[in-house]
């Protein structure tokens, strides 16, 4: 890996030498803009929408929009002024309990190396965060702007997670939450039980992209000029039921077939939940079963006749 940066993690009046890396990559696959007849690349000009002229990169400025046609223009030398004080410094503000900080929050993720004169304050810090089961919230500077941040421990390293500003964060505002419904308590213990069937330890490496998979092998089979197989198709998800219970009946029972478990029986709240509303499980399985008993009463009148 290559640092990106380096500065320093000023911890009370301690000082902590460090260089930073990016803790992840994306892997989607990408793809260049090409004319179709030729496979030539597809390119651009930095043109002016006013006097259609081509512009040079040193001619191009930053201009902020007010609205109604107005533009401000601002140069290099007007964001050199602006004041960061934190640019080669992580400045530890405050340690908070891990729980307090809101997943929401976190951006992207990155490495700290300490420089070999200080690995003794870098395990300091990283033994105390782990002691104390706290993280640092910090304030640094990257890519000319001052970002709020984390310092956790993660397999042994100091981990710097961006956060997001306060009044980045969008208010969840939706009129169907503020109407007043309620589930039942045979759907809640129903629900429950249908967590604890699917409950297990995460374990991420058990995840893959399978998009990703499919279209490298169409871009390798392009590649070696063979013939693209479609994978096969996915089982169609299974229509809206009709009634809560039954879904989640019908959920709990599967998630207990993959798992090799034998069926559960109805609990007495769930019968009687059932009496109250036959479930669309229920009066399927009657139709079926009212053939079967027309049958075996006209076996018994053929019989009667014969005798």
């Amino acid at each position: 890996m290559r640092a990106i940066w380096k500065g320093a993690v000023s911890f009370g009046l301690v000082s902590i030498a460090v260089r930073l890396y990016s803790a992840t990559e994306e892997k989607d696959i990408r793809f260049h803009q090409v004319h179709r007849e030729d496979g030539g690349r597809i390119k651009y000009k930095r043109v002016c929408s006013v006097d259609g002229e081509e512009v040079a990169y040193d001619d191009i400025a930053k201009g902020y929009d007010l609205g109604g046609g107005e533009m401000v223009i601002l140069t290099d030398d007007d964001f050199s002024d602006l004041p960061l004080t934190t640019s080669r410094a992580i400045e530890v503000l405050e340690f908070v309990p891990t729980e307090q900080v809101d997943p929401i929050l976190y951006n992207k993720a990155y490495y700290l190396e300490p420089e070999q004169t200080a690995a003794k304050p870098y395990a300091l810090l990283r033994d105390a965060l782990t002691n104390t089961e706290r993280v640092a919230i910090v304030k640094v500077a990257l890519r000319q702007r001052e970002q709020l941040a984390t310092l956790r421990v993660r397999d042994n390293v100091l981990v710097l997670n961006t956060m997001l500003w306060p009044d980045e964060i969008r208010a969840a505002k939706f009129d169907i939450l503020d109407e007043d419904v309620t589930a039942r308590p045979a759907e809640l213990a129903m629900a429950g039980s249908l967590i604890e069937s699917m409950a297990a330890d995460f374990d991420p490496s058990t995840y893959t992209d399978n998009y990703r998979e499919a279209l490298q092998e169409v871009i390798d089979a392009k590649v070696a000029g063979r013939e693209v197989v479609q994978p096969e198709e996915a089982e169609e998800a299974p229509a809206a039921a009709v009634d809560l219970m039954a879904a989640l009946r019908a959920s709990v029972e599967r998630a207990r077939a993959a798992r090799g478990e034998e069926p559960a029986a109805a609990s007495s709240d769930e019968e009687d939940e059932g009496e109250k509303k036959p479930t669309p499980i229920k009066k399927a399985a009657a139709k079926k079963a009212t053939p079967a008993k027309k049958t075996t009463a006209a076996k018994k009148t053929a019989a009667k006749k014969s005798a």
